[in-house]
């Protein structure tokens, strides 16, 4: 992936998330068109963390019911995390030239706790294989989209 000048921040904002939140360390992430991947570990400082395993971390109320973020997001938590990540990078990204007010995110996310060894190397090597899967994305515009959008029009 070759990041344009809104992904560089997305990547940015990513690194500096460690250095200005002691509660997590940051492990393999890929920034891709349309979305990111990466491994986030809570450390012993996060909500009821009680080591540097990923499970440890988290907070049960991170994620609501029906897979919403309640409106109160306890600090040091995962969901306070992706928010805190997604607004700051948002606003730099509509800080660009001709983006203000910008939609950059969808609505939530999608997380995954790593249970173990065997586990944290299936994801890992996902994450960095997944740019090589990306033309073959069907949220790839040069992909379906594209195909979806010409076939919308009449055009095959």
């Amino acid at each position: 992936m070759h990041l344009n000048e809104g992904g560089r921040i997305v990547e940015a904002e990513w690194t500096r998330s460690a250095a200005i939140r002691k509660e997590i360390e940051l492990d393999a992430f890929v920034i891709m068109p349309n979305h990111l991947h990466g491994i986030v570990m809570f450390t012993r400082h996060a909500v009821g963390g009680h080591g540097p395993f990923p499970r440890e971390g988290l907070h049960p109320r991170s994620v609501g019911a029906h897979g919403r973020a309640p409106l109160q997001r306890p600090s040091r938590s995962l969901g306070s995390f992706i928010a805190g990540f997604k607004a700051s990078a948002t606003k730099r990204i509509n800080d660009l030239p001709g983006t203000p007010g910008r939609a950059v995110w969808q609505r939530n996310y999608y997380e995954h706790v790593i249970r173990d060894d065997e586990d944290f190397a299936r994801i890992h090597t996902y994450i960095a294989e997944n740019p090589a899967r990306w033309e073959l994305d069907e949220e790839n515009p040069r992909r379906g989209g594209a195909r979806q959008l010409e076939e919308s029009h009449g055009r095959k």
